[in-house]
């Protein structure tokens, strides 16, 4: 047996639903965020959580170079920002000029509306195929916001509540 080719893998894994998020960094005055689902929890002691960036990915060495990022976790009601910062074209693609935020702990933006966050300090970049795999040490953490959270199964943004989010 051959292991899968790339599409077969990423339909696979489309079978395994994530909730999504915003990463956030900051370098000096420039603010960065991407969307991502590949985050989950490491450790409660320490709290630990891991985000894994493409390494040809902009904002992956702003991350790196950063020492620092921010989880915001996404509700329903904030498709279109996910799908804002999902886009790589143009320069200012992936900056918040006009999307409202905060500065905790870190200096990290994070996103105003977001159900939850995590404000996070960098402890290891570990290898990880054609991405690196960011471990963050939890410094500060906060819910937000309640409602439904936004899902991604299947190639689409979800609710828990049922059908497509818009």
């Amino acid at each position: 047996m051959s292991p899968p080719g790339r599409d077969e893998f990423r339909a696979v894994m489309g079978c395994f639903a994530t909730g999504v998020t915003i990463v956030t960094t900051r370098r000096g005055d420039e603010l960065h965020g991407m969307t991502a689902n590949a985050v989950t929890a490491v450790s409660l002691d320490p709290p630990l959580v891991l985000v894994c960036i493409d390494k040809s990915a902009d904002s992956h060495d702003i991350v790196d170079a950063s020492g620092v990022f921010a989880l915001s976790i996404l509700g329903r009601e904030q498709y279109g920002l996910s799908r804002h910062f999902a886009i790589k074209e143009g320069l200012a693609a992936h900056r918040l000029d006009g999307v409202p935020h905060q500065a905790r702990a870190t200096g990290a933006p994070i996103v105003d509306g977001s159900l939850a966050y995590l404000d996070c300090r960098i402890v290891g970049r570990y290898p990880g195929g054609d991405h690196t795999i960011f471990v963050g040490e939890v410094v500060d953490a906060g819910r937000l916001d309640g409602g439904d959270p936004l899902v991604f199964y299947g190639g689409r943004y979800l609710g828990l509540s049922g059908g497509e989010a818009v």
